[in-house]
């Protein structure tokens, strides 16, 4: 006579610890949600897709807007000239001016301080969108701008040092 209870209390133990491995493996098949970012570029500009390329790598949606006139985009956004870059941006309430990287923006994005957005003036060698082959990365600043100025991080690359 065969003791089907051994077997149940099998199952249940082997179901009992596979329950954490199947708790862990849920959310794999949901991607993460990040918001638009809407790109304001010059049509004639490369590197601002080197830049898009960047953000759109990191998993952020992106719509490409080409304009001539940059400068009254940047100026009815509030960009400071001294912050000036080639490429302005737009996500979830915030500005993104210039080659700032894209951990930058998801960091601007959990924290959300009181500003108007983040800036790095320039080009930068070696930032997103500027990392061309055999130039030497420049180390380089973001800044958080708004009602004041200040740092947000020091960059080397895409990399916070």
């Amino acid at each position: 006579m065969r003791n089907d209870s051994n077997i149940s209390r099998r199952a249940i133990l082997a179901a009992a610890g596979a329950l954490p491995l199947l708790m862990s493996t849920a959310g794999w098949g949901h991607a993460e949600t990040l918001p638009l970012v809407s790109v304001t570029k010059d049509p004639s500009c490369g590197c601002c897709d080197g830049w898009v390329a960047h953000i759109e790598a990191a998993g952020f949606p992106v719509r490409v807007v080409e304009s001539t006139d940059m400068d009254s985009f940047k100026q009815r956004l509030g960009v400071p000239a001294e912050l000036a870059s080639c490429h302005t941006a737009e996500v979830d309430g915030y500005v993104i001016e210039g080659h700032v990287p894209a951990a930058a923006i998801r960091r601007l994005l959990v924290e959300r301080p009181d500003a108007t957005g983040l800036a790095v003036p320039g080009m930068p060698a070696g930032s997103p969108g500027m990392d061309f082959p055999g130039v030497d990365p420049e180390p380089y600043e973001a800044f958080l701008f708004g009602p004041t100025t200040r740092s947000f991080g020091r960059f080397l690359g895409s990399r916070e040092i």
